[in-house]
């Protein structure tokens, strides 16, 4: 029997293509570089399912141009979705799936690398050292500050949320207090304590590190209200999506000094950063590397690979996003 055709938008780890492979009959995008809107509807139009990134923008165009040729699936590599146009694929009658689960200690980890970062200014000294500056040990050089004993706020107190709280409770002996929509009442070992609104949280912490899905809901949830009521040294780590942070009353509290700094993994139109925040004071910057660990980039690959097969065998998806 014919292996259904798999449109994928990037490049996978080699051990996730080759299970791809083994199912599908897959077309990658061999130069891995970002395709453009036409390329993706033609590639979705022509295949029996489409494979796109989070750095993907899928509109109703796309949609409808699959939909319209052999397309009849979308399966996520990656767990957002706020890149899909999910009304256009419901219109269409199109699924959804995504990859949750397999990125939670990766993206974890990579808010642990931001916060110390911040808090050991690492990214200064190795600049400083890198530039030939360094003068040599002093007792004032580079004084930063310790994580132990300090307040972590999140905000999204879902998986990934959860392990960063206990990787700083645990792990730093960090008190928590977080922001969630809905109660999250399974934090009792960290006595990690739920408050009312994001504005509370952010007068509470010494760090605040955003967890929370990109959605009209979220939008610049971290706005100038939130940044306000920040203490004068707490800093702000992002490794969710740029889109709920409002960059310019970041970079307004950063140049005024009415935060001590930003640690972050994710920017609003990213790979396009607004040039204010790389001019700004103390701040991190990286490149989107949350999920960047070989094991977790398989992991999500099998995770398509799973919802294809399910969807192919007309059976439920393991990740239904719709």
């Amino acid at each position: 029997m014919t292996k259904p055709t798999i449109f994928v938008t990037r490049r996978w780890p080699a051990d996730a293509e080759a299970a791809l492979s083994k199912y599908f009959t897959p077309t990658f995008n061999s130069e891995d570089v970002p395709l453009t809107t036409q390329q993706i509807a033609d590639g979705f139009a022509s295949h029996d399912a489409l494979a796109p990134t989070v750095s993907d923008t899928i509109t109703a165009e796309i949609i409808e141009a699959g939909a319209a040729g052999k397309g009849k699936f979308v399966a996520n590599y990656g767990v957002g979705v706020n890149h899909i146009d999910i009304e256009a694929c419901k219109a269409a009658s199109i699924p959804v799936s995504n990859t949750p689960g397999v990125l939670t200690d990766a993206t974890a980890d990579i808010t642990m690398t931001l916060m110390l970062m911040l808090a050991r200014r690492a990214g200064e000294g190795e600049r400083e050292l890198r530039g030939g500056n360094w003068a040599g040990w002093r007792p004032t050089h580079l004084m930063g500050r310790q994580l132990s004993g300090k307040t972590l706020g999140i905000i999204g107190m879902g998986r990934i949320g959860k392990a960063v709280a206990r990787r700083c409770a645990l792990g730093f002996g960090m008190k928590v207090v977080f922001y969630n929509r809905s109660k999250v009442d399974d934090c009792a070992d960290i006595n990690a304590v739920q408050m009312a609104s994001v504005v509370d949280v952010c007068a509470a912490a010494d760090i605040v590190s955003l967890h929370c899905a990109a959605s009209p809901d979220t939008f610049e949830i971290m706005n100038a209200a939130a940044f306000d009521a920040m203490p004068s040294d707490a800093v702000i780590i992002n490794t969710a999506r740029g889109d709920v942070i409002d960059e310019s009353a970041l970079v307004k509290a950063l140049n005024a000094g009415s935060i001590g700094g930003a640690g972050l993994d994710v920017f609003q139109g990213e790979p396009n950063i607004n040039p204010d925040i790389l001019t700004a004071p103390h701040t991190v910057l990286l490149p989107h590397l949350g999920s960047a660990t070989l094991e977790t980039r398989t992991a999500m690959g099998l995770k398509v690979v799973d919802n294809l097969r399910a969807f192919f065998a007309s059976e439920p998806l393991v990740d239904p996003v719709c």
